[in-house]
């Protein structure tokens, strides 16, 4: 992770906790901004006899992430942080595998979008969790509201493969 400049807030939480959060924030940043670019790959490469469904699918998906994205970062810099945000700096510091270049079909890219919603789904709940130890109770809200909105997600990618079946 790139070294984080910190600029001077009237915010309350101790400068530790403010630290911790931001290195906790700029993780999930990388890991969500990774996931974004993932799930417009699978939204422009999509082909098969469910294509224009999935295409949108995956497009209101990438919305959604988006959203999360703000969150994250905005927090990030509420706590006098950087926000550690460009293409580059998410691709060095994702804990995501590359996206499969050779997905082409509807179930390829519901399995490979699933195995990735899961993965962040997962770090995201560690992360309240870290949040909550350290004692910063607005990051692990923030985290909480993406949370649930990853699980609603991965339940509808599920959902496809299980009919899939």
């Amino acid at each position: 992770m790139l070294k984080q400049r910190t600029f001077s807030t009237m915010n309350n939480l101790s400068s530790d906790i403010r630290e911790k959060a931001v290195l906790l924030l700029n993780q999930q940043l990388a890991d969500s901004l990774d996931l974004h670019s993932q799930t417009k790959q699978a939204h422009w490469n999509v082909k098969g006899l469910q294509f224009y469904q999935l295409h949108l699918l995956f497009d209101s998906f990438a919305v959604s992430v988006e959203e999360y994205i703000d969150l994250i970062a905005e927090r990030a810099t509420a706590l006098g942080g950087t926000a550690l945000g460009t293409t580059r700096m998410a691709a060095g510091a994702s804990r995501l595998p590359e996206y499969p270049a050779d997905a082409v079909e509807g179930p390829q890219h519901i399995e490979a979008l699933a195995e990735r919603y899961a993965a962040v789904a997962k770090t995201t709940r560690a992360a309240i969790d870290s949040a909550s130890s350290f004692g910063d109770a607005d990051t692990c809200d923030v985290f909480t509201e993406i949370s649930r909105g990853l699980d609603q997600h991965l339940w509808m990618l599920e959902s496809h493969l299980t009919a899939a079946k």
